[in-house]
């Protein structure tokens, strides 16, 4: 291999640097829809949703560059923030399928492409494992289409055409040409194969179904692999996946039935729980946690991420450890805590250096996923608690309830405390006093007013600014006497299971469900219901439905 340093950084303006396309497929007609039809009413036959084109989110993008360059290969080598990730509807993964990159992002890309690249050919533990044959001279187009069709399978998800292969052996012959290097000749390649949109964008849009399936297109085997090993472990897919998907087997029921099971099992699947849990619950939100330290004294920089592990790793106990009730998640004792959050709970740290199991006692207030810090903290204010924010999320994260946005330019200020309203509970009041506010506030104040014995930090209180709190109240009738008991009033609500398998089907696929899938998402739940309410079922029965599987062809313009 070359070992002087590469020329190609110097030559990125040259004739035959790729240009990036980043087009983008949307979606047609996103409007929410209830998937329980009035009595009496006809169900939709199912109808599946349009193929898609997701650009890959950053996590993706981070999993996507280990597998095809190897786990060496370091993305932010270079001073290059690559563009955010968006959402739609609440997740990241549905915010993929219509967001398109714009011209200062594609050259970003451009420039951790060519800076992957780079590190390609002069990291030598890398250029080993890509490079396993030996160059003729400063161009060998044997030695390059050995290098760039296994470097662009990984990259494309799917075997190069021969079109494509030819294309990328060509600019490597070119580059080797001018810069009389073989090397070099392949790192505009590789860059090429980085800044495609068959790399950056999980094109998924369907071939023509056999005549007896449920949608007039289905994923083909290597689409399918994509969905699968993305949905499962949030990564590209593996070896045994891309045999299945090479030989089109995974196309048969059986057989994706065998792949899924196998999927589950792996270990890998705990990041691919991780990472979904992340989406819905807003928990990538926690790196940027913000507090007042002269209010909260027990904030610093380190409590958003030993929150936002505290919540996984308690999700990931009971999906993966206890295969249990999903709808346990809200009324647990059980929890995973850190020096850190031991000091904001008030409790004695179960290790000085590491995460460890804690049970709080059967009269402990604090239960659920809703009593921990990334909850309780990452939905209030720098400076306070806040109702209004903690309420949306349970109605909107947990319940998948709509809660319209405040008419522009409304003051949506709570009003300081004062001796007569030293409580949250008498600060918003005046929420309920105008009727332009009243309705969505009904919807979510009560619901956060539950768990105003915690403070903006999360730490546990009786009163506030000298007055006790009154965390009573009652969501659809039920009533709650504080957060222990409004836990297990969300346990029971029946919108509970329904909102995660709403919010999975749309993880699982990228869009919002249309009224053709009312059918999908209602046999989804009664499924799910059966199974115990446990999410790896819940998982299986996603990535085998005809929702998961087949698409609809677009409507030809005339």
């Amino acid at each position: 291999m070359s070992t002087k340093p590469s020329r190609v950084k110097h030559l990125r303006k040259a004739w035959w640097a790729l240009p990036l396309v980043a087009a983008c497929v949307g979606e047609i007609g996103d409007a929410p829809f209830d998937d329980r039809p009035p009595i009496g009413a006809p169900v939709p036959p199912f109808s599946p949703n349009l193929g898609s084109v997701r650009r890959m989110t950053s996590a993706e993008y981070a999993a996507a560059v280990s597998d095809v360059l190897g786990e060496g290969a370091v993305i932010f080598s270079t001073p290059v923030k690559l563009d955010r990730d968006g959402f739609k509807e609440g997740l990241f993964a549905v915010g993929a399928s219509v967001n398109g990159v714009d011209g200062y992002g594609v050259e970003n890309y451009a420039t951790v492409a060519y800076d992957l690249a780079d590190q390609a050919m002069s990291n030598a533990a890398l250029h080993d494992a890509l490079v396993p044959c030996t160059p003729a001279g400063a161009t060998d187009d044997t030695c390059a289409s050995t290098v760039l069709g296994a470097i662009g399978r990984r990259a494309f998800r799917r075997p190069l055409t021969s079109d494509e292969l030819a294309r990328f052996v060509g600019i490597a012959r070119q580059a080797g040409v001018s810069l009389n290097d073989f090397e070099d000749g392949l790192e505009y390649s590789i860059a090429a194969i980085l800044m495609s949109p068959s790399f950056l964008y999980r094109v998924e849009l369907g071939e023509p179904a056999p005549a007896e399936s449920p949608g007039e297109l289905r994923f083909d085997a290597h689409d399918l692999a994509s969905r699968l090993s993305f949905f499962f472990w949030n990564t590209p897919p593996d070896a045994d996946l891309k045999a299945v998907a090479d030989d089109g087997s995974l196309l048969d029921d059986a057989v994706l039935a065998q792949q899924v099971d196998r999927m589950l099992a792996d270990p890998r699947a705990r990041e691919g729980v991780r990472a979904f849990f992340s989406d819905m619950f807003k928990l990538a939100d926690l790196d940027t946690l913000n507090k007042d330290p002269t209010i909260f004294v027990h904030f610093n920089s380190e409590v958003g991420p030993s929150a936002r592990e505290e919540t996984l790793r308690t999700i990931e106990y009971f999906v993966h450890d206890l295969s249990g009730d999903y709808r346990d998640l809200y009324t647990t004792r059980t929890t995973f805590i850190n020096r850190q959050l031991a000091a904001i709970y008030d409790v004695p740290a179960p290790s000085l250096t590491a995460f460890e199991r804690l049970d709080y006692p059967a009269d402990s207030a604090r239960v659920g996923i809703l009593g921990q810090v990334a909850f309780l903290a990452g939905q209030s204010h720098p400076v306070s608690t806040s109702a209004v924010l903690r309420g949306k999320f349970v109605r909107k994260n947990v319940l998948c309830g709509e809660v319209p946005d405040p008419p522009p330019g409304l003051n949506t200020g709570i009003p300081d405390a004062t001796a007569e309203t030293p409580t949250m509970r008498d600060r918003v009041r005046e929420h309920f006093a105008v009727a332009s506010c009243r309705g969505c506030h009904q919807m979510m104040d009560p619901i956060g007013l539950g768990f105003e014995n915690f403070d903006g930090i999360g730490r546990f209180r009786t009163v506030e600014n000298g007055a006790v709190i009154d965390p009573s109240g009652s969501l659809e009738g039920v009533s709650y006497d504080d957060a222990r008991t409004l836990g297990q009033v969300i346990h029971d609500h029946p919108d509970t299971p329904r909102c995660l398998v709403r919010t999975m089907y749309r993880y699982a696929t990228g869009h919002i469900e249309q009224a053709g899938e009312t059918i999908t998402l209602r046999d989804l739940t009664t499924a799910f219901g059966a199974s115990g309410y446990r999410v790896l079922d819940l998982m299986r029965l996603v990535a085998t439905s005809d929702g998961f599987r087949y698409a609809s062809a677009p409507e030809e313009v005339p």
